[in-house]
C-alpha cells in the first residue's frame, strides 16, 4: 500500500433543492479539506462534484495516515517544582501524573525566562482510515441546511433522505456508518437511464463510471457548460439569441443529471403581451430559456433542458407547450383587462392598501412622494409638475391584475400602462426607474424625472420609519432602510445631485410632522446617512479618519463632501501634513481644555511675542488668498496655499505661552488660535487625522 491514495466521497440522496445545491457543495468540499488539513492528512486536489441526487468530492494523494509527531507539554517551573530539600511538589506529581509518567521520567525545558519542566513523547500516527468517518461526519453537520429532515423510523437528520455512501480511499472502503448509511463502493446513476448500481473500483474512476455507464454528468460546472452549449446551439438554428440568465442556468444546472437541450414555442398572439411578462413566466415559474432575434424582440420559441435523452424529443415539447400555454393566455387576459382602465383610475385604491400603519396608506404615502420629489426636481432642473404626477402615479400599478399576478413586474407595468394611457415617455419611464436600484450594483435611474422619484421614495420610507422609532438595529433591516440609504447615496453621488443634506431630509420630515413621533429624526437620519456613506467610501479605500475630518464640517452636498475628500487625500501628500495635522488635534485641546467664551476677533494691540504678531498677520494674508478658492470649491489648492502655514505655527508654539496668566493676554493668544482652527475647518477637520 503506497502513503498517498485518491480518496472519494458520495452521499446518495433524493432530488436536493436546486438553488442550494452549489452552496452546498463548496460548504462540504471547505469542511471535508478543512478537517484533513487539521488532522494533518497531506492532500493534493480536491474536485468537488454536485447532481441532484449526490454530493461527493474526490481528493487526490490523500495521506494513508497521519504522520508521526513529537508531543511537547510544559510543566511547572523548575523552582515551583522542588522544595529546599529537592522534593517534587504537588505541582509537579499532578503534571507528571497527567502525562502518565513520574517526575523523575520529565525532562527540562531552558529558555530566557527560566527553566520548566516538561514532557515529551513522539505520538504514533493514526490510520487515514480511522479518521476520515469523523471528517466526513463533522462536514456533514457543518452543511448550511436551514431545516433538516427525518425520514421513515431513522432518527438521522438531512435535507433530504439519504439513500447511498460510497467512501473509498484507494481499493479500501472507509469503514463507517453515516445517516443510517452503510460505507460501500458503489454508486447509482441516472434514476430512469441506470437506476441500477455501479460499481466505482478506484476513486480516479467516479466522474468516468457515471458518466460513461450511468448517464450522470457529476461535475457542476461541467454539466453547466454543457447545458450552455447545447442552448447556444440550439438558438442558432431557431435563428435566436438565447437569454442565458447566470442564475437560471445554476439552477437548471442542479435540476438536470442528464442535460438534453428540447425546444418548444407558443402563438406568436402572446407577443403582445409586454415581453418582460412572458420572460418573468418562463424563466421564474418554467425554467424556460427565452429566444431573441437579431433585434433584440421576444421570439414565440423557447428552450428547456430535459433530465432524459428521449427517443421521442417530440412530446417533451408538446408536454412543455400545453404547460406554458395557460400562463400566457393569463398574462394576456391581465394584459387586455388592465386595459381597460388608466393609471390614474387607480389613485383611489390605493386609500384601501396600508403601507405603514403609523404612516398611513400608499395614498398618503403618493402625495408626500409626490411632493418630494417636485421638491427635488425644483432643485435639480427637472420638471416639478412632471415629477409631482409622477410620484401620485407611482404606485398605482400595484392595483392591476398584472402586478397581482407577476409581482416582479411593478414598475414595468407602470411604464407599459402610462405608455397606453398618453402619458409623457419621461413620465413611463420614471415609473420603472421608480424602484432602482434594487440591490448592490443595479442600474441607476437615468431621466431627471425619474432620479427625482427614485430619491424622494428612498427619502420618504428612511425618514417615515426613523420618525415612528424603527430605525435598524443588529442584522434586523424589515424595510431595508441599509439598502435604501445606499441606493440614494448612489444617486446622488453618480448623478453628482448637489442638493443640501438637511434640507432635503427637512422637506421630507416636515410632510411627516403629524405622523411622527422621534423629535430628533432628522439628525438620526443623517447620521445613519454619512455612515453608510462611510462603509461605502471605505470600500472605495478612503480610511475612516479621513472621512470623519470631512464630515465632521457637515459639507452640505454629497460631491462638496467628495471635492473636500479627494482635497484632504492629496493634503496627505504634501511634507507639511503631518505637523499640521498634529497642531490642529493641539489646538482643538487647548480650546476645548480653555472652557471660557473668547473674543469674536483677535486684538492686535495685545500681541507683544514677534512669532504671534507673524502668526496673525500671515492669517490675514492666507484669508484673502484661500476666500476665493473656497468660494469656487478649490479645496485643494485652498489646502496647499494652507500648508504654508507650518513653519508659522511652529514658530509660535516654540516661542509662545498661550496659557499666559495674565487673561486679557491668554484669551487674545486663544482667539488666535480658534481663528487659526477656524481657518482649516473650512475645509475638513484635519485634527481628526492624528489617531
Amino acid at each position: 500500500m503506497s502513503d498517498f491514495q485518491d480518496l472519494i466521497f458520495e452521499l446518495g440522496t433524493e432530488e436536493l433543492p436546486p438553488v442550494a445545491l452549489k452552496k452546498l457543495s463548496a460548504a462540504l468540499e471547505k469542511a471535508f479539506i478543512a478537517g484533513l488539513d487539521e488532522a494533518g492528512l497531506q492532500h493534493g486536489e480536491a474536485i468537488p462534484y454536485a447532481a441532484p441526487r449526490r454530493l461527493a468530492l474526490l481528493v487526490k494523494d490523500c495521506a494513508t495516515c497521519q504522520p508521526d509527531r513529537k508531543i511537547e507539554k510544559r510543566g511547572p517551573a523548575v523552582q515551583a517544582a522542588f522544595d529546599a530539600e529537592g522534593n517534587p511538589s504537588k505541582a509537579a506529581e499532578g503534571f507528571a501524573r497527567s502525562c502518565g509518567t513520574t517526575v523523575d521520567q520529565l525532562q527540562r525545558l531552558k529558555t530566557d525566562k527560566g527553566e520548566w519542566l516538561m514532557y515529551q513523547v513522539e505520538e504514533k500516527g493514526r490510520p487515514a482510515a480511522e479518521l476520515l468517518p469523523q471528517i466526513a461526519e463533522n462536514a456533514l453537520n457543518r452543511l448550511p441546511v436551514p431545516k433538516r429532515m427525518r425520514w421513515g423510523s431513522s432518527d438521522a437528520q438531512f435535507v433530504r433522505p439519504v439513500h447511498w455512501l460510497l467512501f473509498k480511499q484507494g481499493d479500501a472502503i472507509i469503514p463507517c456508518h453515516l445517516l443510517d448509511v452503510d460505507a460501500g463502493t458503489s454508486s447509482y446513476g441516472h434514476r430512469f437511464h441506470h437506476p441500477a448500481a455501479l460499481t466505482i473500483t478506484t476513486p480516479g474512476s467516479y466522474a468516468h463510471v457515471l458518466e460513461s455507464q450511468g448517464k450522470v454528468i457529476a461535475h457542476f460546472e461541467t454539466r453547466r457548460n454543457n447545458i450552455q452549449a447545447q442552448v447556444e446551439k440550439v438558438a442558432e438554428t431557431l435563428g435566436g439569441r438565447a437569454d442565458i440568465d447566470a442564475d437560471l442556468l445554476d439552477e437548471v444546472t442542479a435540476l438536470n443529471e442528464w442535460p438534453v437541450a428540447i425546444t418548444g414555442s407558443f402563438e406568436e398572439k402572446y407577443l403582445a403581451v409586454p415581453p418582460e411578462a412572458l420572460i418573468l413566466t418562463m424563466k421564474k415559474n418554467q425554467k424556460y430559456f427565452p429566444l431573441f432575434d437579431a433585434e433584440g424582440r421576444l421570439m414565440n420559441h423557447f428552450i428547456t433542458i430535459a433530465n432524459i435523452d428521449s427517443p421521442k424529443p417530440e412530446v417533451i415539447s408538446e408536454g412543455n407547450e400545453r404547460v406554458i400555454r395557460p400562463r400566457l393566455a393569463d398574462a394576456m387576459f391581465f394584459w387586455e383587462q388592465d386595459g381597460k382602465h388608466k393609471l390614474e383610475d387607480h389613485v383611489e385604491s390605493l386609500k384601501t392598501v396600508v403601507f405603514q400603519k403609523d404612516l398611513g396608506s400608499m395614498y398618503d404615502k403618493s402625495l408626500r412622494v409626490a411632493d418630494l420629489a417636485a421638491w427635488i426636481a425644483q432643485q435639480t432642473g427637472a420638471d416639478p409638475r412632471l415629477a409631482q404626477r409622477a410620484g401620485m402615479l407611482s404606485r398605482c400599478d400595484l392595483m392591476t391584475h398584472m402586478v397581482g399576478e407577476f409581482a416582479d413586474m411593478q414598475g414595468v407595468m407602470g411604464r407599459y400602462q402610462a405608455l397606453r394611457d398618453g402619458e409623457p415617455e419621461a413620465l413611463a419611464l420614471a415609473l420603472e426607474e421608480f424602484y432602482l436600484p434594487r440591490y448592490s450594483g443595479d442600474r441607476l435611474p437615468r431621466t431627471p424625472t425619474g432620479i427625482a422619484l427614485s430619491l424622494a421614495e428612498k427619502i420618504d420610507t428612511l425618514c417615515g420609519i426613523f420618525g415612528i422609532g424603527m430605525k435598524p438595529t443588529g442584522d434586523k433591516d424589515p424595510f431595508a432602510l441599509r439598502r435604501a440609504a445606499l441606493g440614494a447615496l448612489r444617486i446622488i453621488r453618480e448623478h453628482s445631485l448637489t442638493l443640501d443634506i438637511r434640507e432635503l431630509l427637512d422637506h421630507a420630515v416636515s410632510a411627516l410632522q403629524d405622523r411622527i413621533s422621534e423629535k430628533d429624526t432628522l439628525d438620526a437620519v443623517y447620521a445613519f446617512f454619512m455612515e453608510r456613506l462611510k462603509v461605502l467610501l471605505a470600500d472605495e479605500g478612503v480610511p475612516g479618519p479621513l472621512f470623519e475630518s470631512v464630515s465632521a464640517v457637515q459639507p452640505r452636498s454629497i460631491p462638496d463632501l467628495d471635492a473636500r475628500i479627494r482635497a484632504v487625500q492629496s493634503f496627505l501628500q504634501l511634507p507639511e501634513a503631518e505637523a499640521l495635522a498634529a497642531a490642529n488635534k493641539r489646538i482643538r485641546n487647548i480650546l476645548r481644555k480653555a472652557g471660557e467664551p473668547l473674543p469674536a476677533a483677535v486684538d492686535e494691540q495685545l500681541l507683544h511675542d514677534p512669532a504671534e504678531k507673524s502668526l496673525f498677520h500671515q492669517l490675514q494674508t492666507m484669508e484673502a488668498q484661500v476666500a476665493p478658492l473656497l468660494a469656487n470649491g478649490d479645496y485643494q489648492s485652498a489646502l496647499k496655499a494652507l500648508a504654508g502655514l507650518r513653519a508659522t505655527v511652529d514658530r509660535f508654539f516654540d516661542d509662545v505661552m498661550v496659557m499666559a496668566e495674565e487673561e486679557g493676554l491668554r484669551r487674545n493668544r486663544l482667539a488666535l488660535l480658534k481663528q487659526l482652527n477656524a481657518l482649516f475647518l473650512r475645509v475638513a477637520d484635519i485634527s481628526r487625522l492624528q489617531q
